[in-house]
């Protein structure tokens, strides 16, 4: 049943006089035809990563805007809108067309309903492991950071989620930005014999020994796997090296190629990598590293609905990557005989709230977890007359909104935002919460700052952060998405080496003047001892303060030599 007999059909029932229940059972109908996946084979994976602390149902709009550069230009996971939709062969204006693209969002939000929530998720991982015996489920990091209750219980929160959820393995990025005592503190204790934190890439700067397990080998209906971790490798440079101050990160390809032999030495017949690296570093590690199987990658939240096949001197690599904030589910099935993995399947499942019955055990904790929390994060700060989102290679809405709020209230010239890919999105005329201020702020390091730059210092900030994006290679893409820029205008050509990217920067419709001294708002310093107000505490009172705030308007480069790229909408 497609959405249009579906609508019909509902319809037709209501004006006979159909029960809830009856539209309930047609809800359920739709659930089977898209999560009623058959079991293949005898080894599988659940994956999901990048939930960000979401407990509950949520908006999320992808990016309209998601450039590749080099070999990855036009290819996955750099395709948006009616682009990936023809890559994939799924219909337009489809449940799954909204799930996977940005196109017609807020319309469609209201048709399909909210994504994610972990108690909705607990009932497809339940359904999903009943049909496939000892399926591990995976959980692939920036799972402790990004809300107000994780922000506030350290981490708690989602360890007692993903606990209860029935997580198996899991790999880190922001995890560490709780600060690497809390790490081992959580490690060492509450996910002792119940979850695996692991992580090849993470080692003592002293004698480079390793701090977490690399790997972990378990036996599934006769098979004997491995999975590896990969810790985002970049953590020290896109966070504060302080709160990590021992470890040693990268992407260390000679001590994985030594792991994943390590593995099959141990009788490994199947190896998956559960990645943080992004997935244009998993693509490329996928054509240089033999033995891997499969990688199950995150960090650059793209909902990619089939795997890529890279050919590497060893046979084939799957590489995949499962989204955001507990919006997909990743599901890899192996037919394994005679030693190897001879065939696969694999979906990648959108969790729609409506669709799933909420798992009642985890919808008792996640309501215990936010009690305590609840007054303040239900606070109405102000109601947005238009959509507010985040992702994007260069601006969102809502970044949009905390550079106007910064400006203002601090009295600069210019605003820099961090690049987060993180972060709820809100219809238009929905309140703006306390809560949903901190699905965009919720860090450990939130103080807000005012500096006093120089024309060329801004233009040398601009260029270093855009060579961790625009970087034709890979393994040199050590951050996010662009820094967001708010009171002044510029062009941008990502295609350039460093330092010739940056261009036409104006202030006021000027010129910028490389010697003159401007004042720059911005907020997340990485260096250890910063101190100014909290970010949220910043935008809260300009929220206060307006109490509708009208649709923004983005301040975005103008793009040189992007024409045609099928990551640009």
């Amino acid at each position: 049943m497609n959405r249009r007999e579906f609508l019909q059909v509902l319809a037709a029932a209501s004006a006979a006089g159909m029960t809830l229940d009856a539209r309930d059972a047609l809800a359920a109908q739709g659930g089977e035809r898209l999560y009623g996946l058959p079991r293949f084979g005898n080894v599988h994976f659940l994956h999901f990563t990048d939930c960000h602390a979401q407990l509950l149902p949520v908006w999320f709009r992808e990016p309209n805007v998601n450039l590749g550069f080099g070999a990855a230009s036009d290819r996955v996971p750099h395709l948006v809108g009616e682009k990936l939709l023809k890559a994939f062969n799924i219909k337009p204006h489809s449940r799954e067309a909204h799930a996977f693209t940005y196109l017609d969002f807020a319309q469609a939000a209201k048709t399909y309903g909210k994504v994610g929530g972990f108690a909705h998720l607990a009932t497809l991982v339940k359904r999903l492991k009943a049909s496939r015996p000892g399926a591990l489920l995976l959980d692939g990091g920036d799972t402790w950071q990004g809300s107000a209750t994780a922000l506030w219980t350290q981490g708690q929160d989602m360890v007692e989620a993903t606990k209860l959820l029935g997580v198996d393995m899991m790999c880190p990025h922001w995890e560490f930005t709780l600060g690497h005592e809390r790490v081992r503190q959580l490690v060492d204790n509450d996910l002792k014999g119940r979850i695996e934190f692991l992580a090849q890439n993470v080692k003592t700067a002293d004698f480079g020994d390793a701090v977490f397990a690399p790997y972990s080998l378990r036996e599934m209906n006769g098979v004997t796997v491995a999975v590896i971790g990969q810790a985002f490798p970049y953590t020290p440079i896109a966070n504060p090296r302080w709160m990590m101050p021992d470890w040693t990160f990268g992407i260390q390809e000679d001590a994985m190629q030594k792991t994943v032999d390590d593995a099959r030495a141990k009788g490994a017949q199947v190896v998956v990598v559960l990645s943080h690296n992004g997935m244009d570093v998993d693509l490329k590690m996928a054509g240089r590293i033999t033995g891997i199987d499969a990688i199950l990658g995150g960090h650059t939240h793209d909902g990619v609905p089939q795997p890529v096949q890279v050919k590497n001197a060893g046979g084939t690599t799957l590489v995949t990557n499962a989204g955001s904030n507990g919006k997909f589910l990743g599901v890899l099935d192996f037919d394994v005989r005679e030693g190897r993995a001879r065939d696969f399947r694999y979906r990648l499942l959108p969790v729609f709230s409506n669709l799933l019955p909420a798992d009642a055990d985890m919808a008792a904790l996640i309501e215990k977890v936010r009690a305590p929390h609840l007054p303040k994060l239900t606070e109405r700060l102000a109601v947005t007359e238009g959509l507010l989102y985040r992702r994007g290679n260069f601006n969102g809405s809502w970044d949009q909104l905390i550079l106007d709020a910064m400006i203002e209230v601090k009295g600069a010239d210019l605003a820099f935002s961090p690049g987060f890919r993180w972060g709820t999105s809100i219809l238009p005329n929905e309140p703006i919460t306390f809560e949903q201020l901190m699905d965009q702020t919720a860090i450990t390091y939130p103080h807000s700052t005012l500096t006093e730059m120089t024309g060329a210092q801004i233009k040398s900030i601009l260029e270093d952060v855009g060579d961790n994006l625009f970087n034709p290679d890979p393994y040199y893409q050590q951050g996010g998405d662009m820094v967001r820029v708010g009171g002044m205008t510029y062009a941008c050509a990502p295609n350039e080496r460093i330092g010739n990217r940056i261009q036409d920067m104006r202030f006021d419709g000027k010129p910028m003047d490389a010697g003159k001294t401007y004042k720059v708002a911005g907020w997340a310093p990485v260096g250890e001892g910063a101190s100014g107000e909290p970010i949220w505490d910043v935008v809260a009172g300009w929220l206060r303060d307006r109490k509708t705030i009208a649709p923004r308007q983005l301040n975005t480069p103008r793009l040189i030599g992007m024409a045609g790229n099928a990551g640009l909408a």
